[in-house]
């Protein structure tokens, strides 16, 4: 079971997906884990999930690990699967909750209430496809699989 969730062909458009992927969202995450890049932190972060946006507990911490330590995780090819998934299911429940009613378009020149959800879109694929090939070339799950 394990290798099946490891094994990756060695070709680089997973890496590209993966590393890309991870560097977008690693951002967010740290803004909410450590408060960097204008982040509240984790404390703030939770008690706004979990009080302001009646996010069950658990379910706020593994949207905040799923882009933090998740995005750190895509980053190095390490369960990828595991962590492209964390990402989908953020993104989805996101664009579900907060961008589907202002429209698919982002708010390029401040002229909705709101961003859409077209980012969301192109993460989820993004993810989709890295669920379905791994990690590729120069992951720590090709290093696995092989060994494994």
């Amino acid at each position: 079971m394990l290798n099946k969730i490891l094994r990756t062909d060695d070709e680089y458009a997973s890496l590209v997906l993966r590393v890309m992927l991870g560097l977008v969202f690693f951002p967010h995450g740290a803004q909410k884990l450590f408060g960097w890049f204008g982040g509240n932190g984790f404390s703030a972060t939770m008690g706004f999930f979990t009080t302001q946006a009646g996010i069950p507990t658990i379910f706020a911490f593994l949207a905040i690990m799923a882009e933090s330590v998740g995005a750190l995780a895509l980053i190095a090819g390490f369960f990828t699967r595991v962590a492209a998934l964390g990402i989908a299911v953020n993104m989805v429940i996101c664009a579900l909750a907060n961008h589907l009613q202002h429209g698919f378009f982002m708010n390029w020149f401040g002229q909705q209430k709101g961003e859409g959800f077209e980012f969301h879109i192109l993460a989820v694929a993004l993810a989709a496809g890295l669920i379905i090939k791994g990690g590729g070339r120069w992951s720590v799950d090709g290093v696995l699989s092989k060994n494994g």
